[in-house]
């Protein structure tokens, strides 16, 4: 079996040697010496840190980055969005979320939980590219029993073909599903054991007219309707109280906040601070690239940090715990043997180049990674074992883009 031998790279601080066996990191020690069955990586000013893991995404909406700015989320979707999605096609997703895992690849991204639709090209597209998912098929009431039927019927037709690739249920919005749906959902998450995932809270509006049709909040609602667990991801999460923190914390629900995309779209602040405090189980996804406009982990797990200190003051949501939101919660939530870098744990790894001006003078290396980096210091991502960048260069690259710029043509 071929392994990878990585020498004399800096693992938390200290320079060590790190031998990969199939998926898995099997030895980590300084007295490690290549053979010639390694792939030998040459890591002198290099450091080795685990990937990040997007917890909300709509990737083949790279397609639609720019298109529609500067305005709320009700009209941008309404007005701009859902009428663009509607005349896309399985051909345009999949050129849409292979540029958008070129761009995660490249910002340090080795898993991206998705919500989106025509989610066979969106497998196509990720198990050619060769990082990890889960991808969320969505769901609303206005598409009918026919359309609804056939997506419960691709999530089980896909479940299982891949290691790399998870399938949940991805019902939208509480305005744009029923009870009944809700229910559904839930029902057929928790017998195939799988992810469900959803927008929840997101803006004052939503929360108003759920209030208005269910006489309850939408974290009150979706709790008496008995959808809430363990396995449930809701994104955004914005207007809620301490005592909704709570029901999520007591059903076991992730969370995944998006601060640029609640900025860029007016939606409100997350209460960083109240989640802490509750031990809510918090990650970070970028949204997608329509309303972001990227999917920059590092970008934004700096503009979490950031955004809680301006609101809560500067001790909160210190670097170290922005680092367990984007990078060592995924693995648990997904149920992933991964962030960190350990012997037995999964081989999914980034290489950072020391010499990139932003990690100069080196005081303190997370600090620098979150608030001073870009992707730029990035120079290898290995997932699962392979390499699938080096020197900043993914291969076919170029054709990805090239592709993705003839498609856009149409749009323009």
């Amino acid at each position: 079996m071929k392994t990878v031998f990585i020498k004399n790279v800096l693992l938390n601080g200290t320079k060590t040697n790190i031998r990969i066996s199939g998926n898995l990191f099997s030895e980590i020690d300084p007295s490690l010496v290549p053979t010639e069955n390694d792939e030998l990586i040459e890591a002198d000013n290099f450091a080795i840190v685990p990937p990040f893991y997007n917890a909300h995404t709509h990737a083949a909406m790279s397609l639609l980055r720019g298109y529609a700015d500067d305005m709320a989320l009700f009209p941008w979707l309404n007005d701009y969005i859902w009428p663009f999605e509607a005349k896309m096609t399985a051909d345009d997703i999949y050129i849409g979320t292979r540029l958008a895992i070129l761009e995660m690849i490249k910002s340090g991204t080795v898993f991206y939980n998705d919500m989106y639709w025509m989610m066979d090209s969106v497998w196509k597209a990720t198990d050619e590219m060769g990082i990890r998912a889960c991808l969320g098929v969505s769901f609303m009431d206005f598409l009918g029993e026919e359309k609804i039927q056939k997506s419960f019927d691709l999530v089980e037709e896909y479940l299982h073909k891949s290691p790399m690739i998870q399938m949940s249920v991805a019902p939208h919005a509480p305005y744009t599903v029923s009870d009944k749906l809700w229910i559904r959902c839930a029902d057929f998450a928790k017998q195939h054991h799988t992810i469900m995932h959803f927008h929840l809270s997101e803006t004052e509006k939503e929360v108003k007219d759920c209030v208005a049709e269910h006489g309850m909040t939408p974290v009150r609602w979706l709790d008496s309707l008995g959808v809430l667990g363990p396995n449930c991801i809701a994104a955004h999460v914005v207007h809620v109280d301490e005592e909704e923190i709570q029901i999520l914390k007591k059903r076991g629900v992730a969370i995944a906040h998006n601060p640029v995309s609640n900025m860029k779209l007016s939606s409100g602040f997350f209460k960083s601070a109240l989640m802490e405090q509750s031990s809510s189980n918090v990650l970070i996804g970028t949204d997608g690239c329509s309303s972001n406009n990227n999917l920059d982990m590092i970008e934004e797990s700096k503009f979490a940090a950031m955004i809680a200190k301006c609101n809560y003051g500067s001790e909160t949501l210190p670097v170290n715990t922005v680092i367990d939101w984007s990078v060592k919660n995924g693995p648990k939530v997904f149920g992933l043997n991964g962030g960190e870098i350990a012997v037995g744990k999964l081989a999914d790894a980034l290489l950072i180049n020391m010499n990139n001006e932003r990690f100069v003078p080196n005081f303190n290396f997370n600090s620098n990674w979150i608030y001073a980096s870009s992707c730029e210091a990035i120079d290898t991502m290995i997932c699962n074992g392979k390499i699938v960048m080096r020197n900043r260069h993914v291969n076919g690259e170029e054709e990805i883009i090239s592709s993705a710029k003839q498609c856009a043509k149409k749009w323009m």
